[in-house]
């Protein structure tokens, strides 16, 4: 039985794993970025965790510092100007994700589950409210990732959220796990900048 103790475990085992393989990874996109443009490695923010408590979130930094805050990237009128030449290769690739790895380790996030929405998303969240999404652990990935990503409507976004939460299972934490390496691969569902 995949319970919520069982679920924790594994995030804990495969993160701490995961940073422990790919630390020299890690450490050649640190500084690649250092190289790239002026700035921070990382990339914090606040983001809505479990409970609605908010936490701070970290990715490798792929926009310029003087880019606009608290926005998602696919919102931005011409996002590509805000984005660093590293950064594009970063997205392209995921591997600005890697630092969730520590999000996980701490127990804010899990490998699997919805998104976690910015703290300003007061429409997400308040869809997410209805469905029970909120009351799980936010995920590296999830449902709505391997369905449409940031093609989707909001109200279609907490739709998926939703499901999974009343389905979550360890095959089905698999099954959003093996559809992200394919997203991944082939950028289904990547938009970035607003849509003219």
């Amino acid at each position: 039985m995949y319970t919520k103790l069982l679920k924790r475990i594994c995030d804990i085992l495969v993160s701490l794993i995961g940073c422990i393989l790919l630390s020299p990874i890690m450490l050649l996109v640190a500084i690649l970025i250092k190289l790239d443009s002026k700035g921070p490695i990382f990339f914090v923010q606040d983001r809505m965790g479990k409970n609605k408590v908010t936490f701070r979130m970290f990715k490798f930094r792929t926009m310029y510092i003087d880019s606009p805050k608290d926005c998602p990237t696919h919102l931005l009128t011409d996002a590509d100007q805000y984005i660093t030449g590293v950064g594009r290769f970063l997205r392209k690739t995921s591997l600005d994700e890697l630092p969730q790895l520590w999000n996980i380790l701490k127990g804010d996030m899990s490998f699997v589950g919805p998104r976690p929405a910015l703290w300003n998303q007061d429409d997400l969240i308040q869809l997410r409210d209805h469905n029970g999404s909120n009351d799980v652990r936010p995920g590296l990935t999830g449902w709505a990732q391997i369905n449409g990503r940031d093609t989707l409507t909001l109200e279609k976004k907490a739709e998926y959220d939703g499901e999974y939460v009343k389905h979550i299972s360890f095959l089905f934490d698999t099954k959003c796990i093996l559809g992200t390496v394919g997203s991944v691969l082939s950028r289904d569902g990547i938009r970035e900048g607003r849509e003219r």
